[in-house]
């Protein structure tokens, strides 16, 4: 079985809020959107924002925990554009949970989560390095 993921998605509260977030922030367009999801092209696969119920519906499943035991990640090319990102997603309706900072382990990282909670790793790691599509590779 290839080691791949196609399509990630998120329930969301405010489909139009979310939106904002993803433009305003990271600068994302959607390559589809209705009045029900976004879907977003990314480098190897797709993230979808969908209304929270009409996910439920579609899964067959009631009560969707916000926010959960995940979060999300994007890398970028040095420390300062951690920062920079996270001030921009700050700016555009997110939540900063931890200013960027040095882990332990090295490079720099800090945590925004979503209007809807969703959490987000802005990291910069130098051992991991991003090709010209956006792909990192584990190192």
């Amino acid at each position: 079985m290839q080691q791949q993921i196609a399509v990630i998605t998120l329930g969301v509260a405010d489909l139009a809020r979310s939106k904002r977030f993803y433009k305003g922030g990271f600068g994302w367009l959607p390559a589809f959107d209705n009045d029900e999801i976004a879907f977003y092209q990314m480098n190897g696969f797709v993230l979808g924002t969908w209304v929270a119920a009409k996910l439920e519906e579609d899964m067959q499943r009631r009560g969707l925990a916000t926010p959960g035991a995940f979060s999300l990640a994007h890398n970028v090319a040095s420390a300062d554009e951690v920062i920079r990102l996270i001030d921009r997603l700050a700016g555009a309706g997110g939540r900063v949970l931890r200013p960027g900072d040095a882990p332990p382990h090295g490079g720099f990282r800090g945590y925004v989560a979503d209007p809807d909670d969703h959490a987000w790793e802005i990291a910069w790691n130098p051992a991991w390095p991003i090709d010209e599509q956006g792909h990192v590779t584990f190192a």
